[in-house]
């Protein structure tokens, strides 16, 4: 066995933190599901899966090789797997984890996803498998068995350790350090890793700040217990790491291009430009529970990428960022990823139940996600376009139990030739089209299964056609799109997916993967929605939980690693009688 280090040199292993050496089995993938409960050993733990011992079938080409398998910028509460390959053409192989932690009992994750090698603009990717095991605990070591199967020739078992980060937090028994508008200058100026720069009630003008905290011991700025902290300006951090900035009212931004570990929690931001920003890669950066408040309006005016709004209200580039119960709302774009030639290794992102309103372009813009970004349990109302990846670089980009309500052209913008989105147990209600993707450019490798599309009569606004309130329009999906067991209503049951043109369910069902879709209304709802009959002014968010009984119940897909109560999970973001999550700052 070589060591980590050794194969780091020879360019191998990625020599990043969290990254360990995958311990290889020499086991054997059969048929069977790993860790089936009839040869589960006396103490309960499944044993591995086997190998067939047969010689490969399959031609050459689509016998799969196994490569080298990494799990980049581990994040708090999810973990990004990424597995080599070489060979199968015919792209025919799966992949699965399974995860337990303390030598506990396994646990089947979602399946990684297959990516054939390919290139886009200035961005290519590999030959590899791909994935995001979800819903860990932080500061939490976990042991992940990968499994490989090909029928054409090619399987293997094996296992990582990796750790999840823990959420960002002062230093045991950090000394705390007052300070006041007087003295800040000199307090801040003298801190050193580890000390918590409490600051007192009062008026403070922005600043740029020049030093560093370290792993475990950052400088925590913090407003006193009860104390209102205005600053008036910007907050510059470019550079640094691990520092910490809570609880202060900023009127202003917060930037700090090339950073590292940087936490910015329960801050209130008012902003005429960007709220919280990156413009340069930054690696772990923690983003929660801020309430960030732009200058664009929701009106007509302000609709799409050129209408008149500004902005970007948390806004990150490079890997391992977490952007968890923030409460945003007034920019072009909520929440956003960099785009086009100054994205920079955009992976291992996740962004989650956030509260987010009045965007006039994006709710959240997860362009250029090079693999890996989770966009997870987030609230979008009163936006332009829900969710985009324009394009996804390859895949995955999850969206999962999002909840989109009065969005206007689209709930999902797969443009400029997006490959590899994966959305599972969305909800969208919305005017015009349930489900159109304007465009000519293809997108590929798409899976969507167990969503709810509610759409409603159409119009114009600003220029933009948001259809007529067919179900599906999709012209642009090519033949590797795969949706199924999904849920659909609009003012007509007719549309366009592919190639594809039907008038009703049948027909969807006969013509295209959506073999087990079903057909809603309104009444779906525990509580039916109204569509508006105007976008504007802004709408409230509605409750949207599933009816009892109603269309939705019981009729999704078992998707791996993903809970649900009864015959089976209810299509959308909510099963019935789950409580609503917590949206926003906590």
């Amino acid at each position: 066995m070589h060591s980590t280090q050794a194969l780091a040199r020879r360019g191998i292993v990625e020599p990043m933190r969290g990254v360990l050496l995958t311990v290889l089995l020499a086991a054997a993938c059969g048929d069977d599901s790993p860790g089936t409960a009839a040869d589960a050993s006396p103490d309960g733990t499944p044993p591995p899966p086997a190998c067939p011992t047969e010689p490969p079938t399959g031609a050459l080409a689509d016998q799969t090789m196994p490569g080298v398998s990494i799990t980049p910028a581990p994040a708090i509460r999810s973990l990004t797997i990424e597995w080599a390959i070489t060979g199968d053409a015919n792209v025919n192989a799966t992949g699965a984890v399974r995860y337990r932690t303390g030598g506990g009992e396994w646990k089947q994750g979602f399946p990684l996803k297959r990516i054939p090698a390919g290139s886009m603009m200035s961005f290519s990717w590999l030959n590899r498998f791909s994935g995001s095991v979800f819903d860990l605990d932080p500061a939490t070591p976990y042991e992940l068995e990968l499994a490989l199967r090909d029928p054409d020739g090619g399987c293997e078992i094996r296992t990582v350790m990796v750790a999840t980060r823990a959420v960002p937090a002062p230093m045991p028994g950090a000394p705390v350090k007052p300070v006041t508008p007087q003295t800040f200058t000199q307090v801040t100026g003298a801190a050193v890793p580890g000390d918590i720069l409490e600051l007192a009630a009062g008026t403070y003008p922005g600043f740029t700040y020049m030093k560093d905290g370290a792993p475990g011991m950052p400088i925590v700025f913090r407003a006193a217990a009860g104390a209102t902290v205005n600053i008036t300006g910007d907050v510059r951090l470019d550079s640094r790491h691990d520092l910490i900035v809570e609880g202060l009212t900023i009127a202003g931004k917060i930037k700090f291009n090339s950073a590292q570990r940087v936490a910015i929690v329960k801050n209130t931001i008012t902003t005429t430009e960007d709220g919280i920003t990156t413009k340069t890669r930054s690696e772990d950066l923690y983003i929660a529970d801020n309430t960030v408040t732009g200058a664009t309006l929701w009106n007509e005016p302000a609709l799409g990428a050129s209408g008149n709004n500004i902005g970007e209200g948390i806004e990150v580039t490079g890997p391992g960022h977490v952007i968890e119960h923030n409460r945003v709302k007034g920019f072009r774009d909520c929440i956003s990823t960099i785009e086009d030639t100054n994205a920079s290794d955009q992976h291992s992102i996740d962004i989650a139940y956030n509260d987010l309103s009045e965007c006039a372009d994006d709710g959240i813009e997860a362009d250029f996600c090079f693999h890996n970004c989770r966009i997870v349990g987030n609230r979008l109302t009163n936006v332009f376009i829900g969710l985009s990846s324009q394009p996804g670089l390859g895949g995955p980009t999850y969206f999962i139990r999002n909840v989109i309500f009065n969005t206007l052209l689209s709930a999902f913008k797969l443009q400029r030739g997006s490959v590899g989105d994966v959305a599972l147990h969305n909800t969208v209600v919305k005017r015009g089209d349930a489900f159109g993707i304007y465009t000519t450019d293809v997108f590929s490798r798409q899976y969507f299964r167990n969503n709810l599309f509610l759409g409603g009569p159409g119009g114009t606004y600003n220029t933009y056609d948001i259809g007529t309130g067919q179900v599906i329009v999709l012209s642009a999906a090519d033949a590797t799109v795969d949706l199924d067991y999904d849920g659909y209503g609009g003012t007509s049951f007719s549309g366009r997916f592919g190639a594809a043109r039907f008038t009703n369910l049948a027909e969807l069902k006969a013509m295209t993967t959506e073999k087990h879709a079903v057909e809603i209304t309104a009444a779906a709802f525990a509580m039916p929605p109204a569509i508006p009959s105007s976008p504007f002014p802004s709408q409230p968010p509605p409750d949207l939980r599933p009816a009892a009984g109603g269309a939705a119940i019981d009729v999704g897909l078992v998707l791996p690693g993903f809970a649900y109560a009864g015959a089976a999970p209810d299509l959308g973001a909510y099963e019935a009688g789950a409580p609503v999550p917590a949206y926003g700052p906590r």
